[in-house]
């Protein structure tokens, strides 16, 4: 089997996340290519579709949520994602099994006793009426199983039942309590053409591939993954350690000496968090930084396609400031590139206030 080295990994990743030229697609198509952005918080992950997206704008995503076309669900890793309404019916039910297993290990011995069909029911009734943050559901929910632990009773809802986040959390500039409905309340019953876990895999290399099937694994959180993977028409190649890897026959892998630009990354974004050996972008150098494990996630500078810079922005009344920094040395030109970068950030985070651009 041919051997790709870290590089040629790396370029065919980025490829695939669309962070090696900005894309001309409809915010729709990118979300279902990148099969979702992680997006537990309510609006960095704006920064994700505008580092991949040519002229994106928050308004093409923002308004795809009030209309129901977007929604944010618990999806892969049981963390929150942004995806397509359709995609929301078509995953959700393959990733139950992970849901299920992570509500035994947490929650299960706050649910001793409970019908788990009465449950839902209850559940469901109290959401489709109200949608209610889960320490509020909890609360609902301990009336009528006042012997049980109320944050087990909302997280096996939350386990059992695909919930989506309403809105207006998560629309641009909007503030917005975490409060919850069904999925089929929120879209109306819509139906969908359902997928295998063979089209998931499929569709996960298309947008992180080459990968093994520990990296197919960790992605999306499900185990016994390996008689799908190795059951399915794909290529393999090994890296340099001798890990077996999988990968579509017509999938992008450019050459390992494709010039990729400056990109920044936000701070939950899927390209760090998706396979199970992350050195294809992760550096060591990154690794060795002291962040506090109780602190904000950093956000990424990309340069050469590696995790080797920082940023941040600090915002006060009219203005807004761009902080970056490199791990190492930074180039002038590594340095210009950046501040361009900065004020591209900064015209789409804050249009109309004063900028100021900071690179360390």
């Amino acid at each position: 089997m041919k051997v790709l080295s870290l590089r040629a990994l790396n370029r065919a990743t980025l490829a695939r996340q669309l962070l090696i030229e900005r894309a001309d697609l409809d915010v729709p198509t990118a979300v279902e290519h990148l099969v979702g952005l992680q997006a537990q918080t309510p609006h960095t992950w704006y920064v994700g579709l505008w580092s991949r997206l040519r002229d994106f704008t928050p308004d093409q995503a923002s308004d795809l949520l009030e209309s129901r076309e977007l929604v944010r669900i618990v999806l892969m890793r049981g963390t929150i994602h942004l995806v397509t309404a359709a995609d929301s019916l078509r995953l959700r039910p393959l990733l139950a099994p992970m849901l299920a297993r992570a509500l035994n290990g947490v929650f299960g011995r706050g649910l001793v006793g409970v019908d788990r069909d009465e449950l839902l029911a209850a559940g469901r009734a109290i959401l489709e009426d109200n949608p209610l943050i889960f320490s509020d559901l909890g609360k609902e929910l301990a009336k009528r199983w006042p012997d049980n632990d109320p944050a087990s009773l909302a997280q096996a809802v939350r386990a059992w039942t695909p919930l989506v986040q309403v809105t207006p959390r998560g629309l641009w500039g909007r503030p917005g309590a975490a409060a919850h409905t069904t999925v089929e309340h929120w879209l109306g019953g819509r139906e969908v053409e359902p997928i295998d876990l063979a089209e998931m895999v499929r569709r996960y290399l298309a947008a992180f591939g080459p990968a093994s099937v520990k990296d197919v694994q960790l992605w999306s959180g499900l185990t016994r993954l390996s008689e799908v993977v190795k059951g399915m028409d794909l290529i393999k190649f090994t890296d340099e350690q001798g890990r077996e890897l999988f990968d579509l026959p017509d999938a992008p892998r450019p050459d390992a000496d494709t010039p990729v630009p400056i990109r920044f990354l936000y701070d939950f974004d899927n390209l760090l968090l998706s396979h199970a050996d992350r050195s294809r972008v992760i550096t060591d150098l990154y690794r060795a930084q002291d962040f506090d494990p109780h602190g904000p996630v950093p956000r990424v500078i990309l340069i050469d396609g590696v995790t080797a810079g920082l940023w941040t922005t600090e915002v006060a009344k009219d203005r807004v400031v761009f902080k970056g920094r490199g791990l190492g040395k930074l180039t002038k030109a590594q340095r210009s590139e950046i501040e361009t970068e900065a004020a591209g950030l900064l015209r789409f985070l804050a249009p109309a206030s004063e900028h100021d651009i900071q690179v360390a």
